[in-house]
């Protein structure tokens, strides 16, 4: 079984937290029974999650050598210009290395999203945009390292599309079987 999931901003990519107080986590989405999150979205992170309960099936979609694409939708704070999109797509330097190049681009508006709940921080003195940023790694937090490298600070991160799999109108909160 392959589940199409569209995680919400502030919940957890596992079933239970430990912590306190505790955090949202995917219990309360009534997924089926015995599955799994196949990787990880960062608890400030929205969109497509992959949950499964075939070990194979996950592995295949979490390896790092199956390099597997993973798109995001990225609102950054300040004027994208070309000089940072080229450093994304050549890789960028981060304290982990160097990362594999990306495939990214301005977008011209910004994507019909749903609200973000809490809204993200609006400052009229300073500008955003949003950039599409297709990686094959998966990095502790290596979206927002990029862009923070190459003067981009991201205020939201949506991801739509691991693989052939996207986000497809998914509200958050909702899941399909695939």
């Amino acid at each position: 079984m392959l589940i199409a999931f569209n995680k919400p901003f502030n919940v957890l990519c596992q079933f239970t937290d430990r912590s306190e107080p505790a955090r949202r986590t995917l219990a309360e989405f009534g997924l089926p029974a015995d599955v799994y999150a196949a990787g990880r979205l960062d608890y400030d992170s929205e969109g497509l999650l992959l949950l499964t309960d075939d070990g194979a099936l996950a592995h295949r979609l979490t390896d790092p050598r199956h390099k597997q694409p993973k798109t995001y939708w990225v609102q950054v704070e300040g004027i994208v210009v070309e000089e940072q999109l080229s450093l994304l797509r050549d890789g960028v330097r981060l304290n982990d290395g160097v990362t594999l190049p990306a495939k990214a681009r301005a977008l011209e508006t910004a994507p019909d999203l749903w609200p973000r709940d809490p809204p993200v921080r609006f400052r009229k003195t300073v500008p955003d945009a949003w950039i599409e940023l297709t990686i094959s790694e998966g990095r502790n937090r290596q979206v927002r390292r990029m862009t923070a490298a190459v003067g981009l600070p991201t205020l939201r991160l949506v991801r739509v599309a691991v693989g052939e799999h996207r986000l497809d109108g998914l509200l958050p909160g909702e899941w399909r079987t695939l």
